[in-house]
């Protein structure tokens, strides 16, 4: 572990007291006084899907994008561990139909085995998906994954109504990535605010988390739904990340984004393991946020406990 300052009990947390590598990871969480992290953004495919994804990321090179926890499942949940990781999601998505059921499958069964994973499903607009999101549900899915843009689908899709209805009455969490993303082909049409605008107010008792803080969505839209709506938070993913990957974080924004940290709707996510970056870049860089270190617990860890009411 390298030196770094200590965590002051009072004040905001200096950026030198934040990790500089993966090892500092651990002991700075429990400094803070936590358990660990409440990771919500941890991607864990069926492997035949997780290297395809790999795959994709290869080819991307303005800028290049390195895997940067590129091991075989064991080894990445140990990762994990190590990092400080004490609960976090398996993230899968559908890309077309017939694949959400095989990877609620997969992703469901991994949860029963390790109980540091949230059970997570994922669904898509197809014939059956009302059933096998309530079998899902009834094998404690708390955690549902949705990928508008890969999916090439819209949220109110009219074969997804009665899905909302039933995630909103089971309490589950859906992390719904809404923005259109470097390096995707197409379905931007599929993404933006508008349509999670329309949803929570459908869906008002839903428990929804968009993913990346809605980056690299250029204005501020999904952070005032989140400032508006009860049902709607975000998800730091891929943002804020030190040093940044894409465009730094606009400064006169984050005021913002530290107040939803105090009113819960901010949560810790790192979209490990498919980062160009170590997990301690994805840590330091809520360093920005100027936060206190009653604050830094609410974003690591207890403002997802609550969500997940866990």
């Amino acid at each position: 572990m390298s030196e770094r300052a200590a965590v002051p009990s009072t004040g905001v947390v200096p950026a030198s007291a934040f990790p500089r590598h993966d090892d500092d990871c651990a002991p700075f969480v429990a400094a803070l006084g936590l358990p660990g992290y409440l990771d919500v953004h941890v991607h864990v495919l069926p492997p035949r899907l997780q290297e395809a994804v790999w795959r994709f990321f290869d080819t991307l090179d303005d800028p290049p994008w390195p895997v940067t926890y590129r091991d075989d499942e064991v080894t990445r949940l140990a990762t994990l561990r190590a990092l400080g990781v004490v609960a976090h999601p398996a993230l899968a998505y559908a890309h077309r139909p017939d694949v959400a059921t095989w990877c609620n499958q997969y992703t469901l069964a991994l949860a029963a085995r390790d109980d540091a994973v949230l059970p997570t499903f994922t669904l898509f607009p197809e014939p059956g998906v009302e059933r096998y999101v309530a079998d899902a549900i009834e094998r404690g899915g708390r955690v549902a994954k949705v990928h508008l843009q890969v999916g090439r689908f819209h949220v109110d899709d009219p074969s997804l109504d009665a899905v909302w209805g039933q995630l909103a009455d089971a309490g589950v969490v859906v992390v719904i990535h809404a923005s259109a993303v470097y390096g995707v082909e197409g379905g931007a049409d599929y993404c933006g605010p508008d349509g999670i605008a329309r949803l929570v107010r459908r869906f008002p008792g839903s428990r929804l988390v968009v993913a990346h803080l809605g980056a690299p969505d250029p204005n501020a839209a999904f952070v005032a739904l989140a400032e508006e709506h009860e049902a709607l938070h975000l998800d730091t993913a891929m943002v804020l990340t030190d040093p940044p990957y894409f465009e730094p974080y606009p400064v006169e924004r984050l005021p913002r984004l530290a107040a939803l940290v105090r009113d819960g709707k901010l949560l810790f996510g790192s979209d490990f393991p498919t980062i160009p970056h170590p997990y301690a870049g994805q840590v330091r860089g809520m360093s920005q946020l100027e936060l206190d270190a009653p604050g830094l617990r609410a974003l690591f860890h207890d403002n997802a406990a609550a969500l997940l009411r866990r």
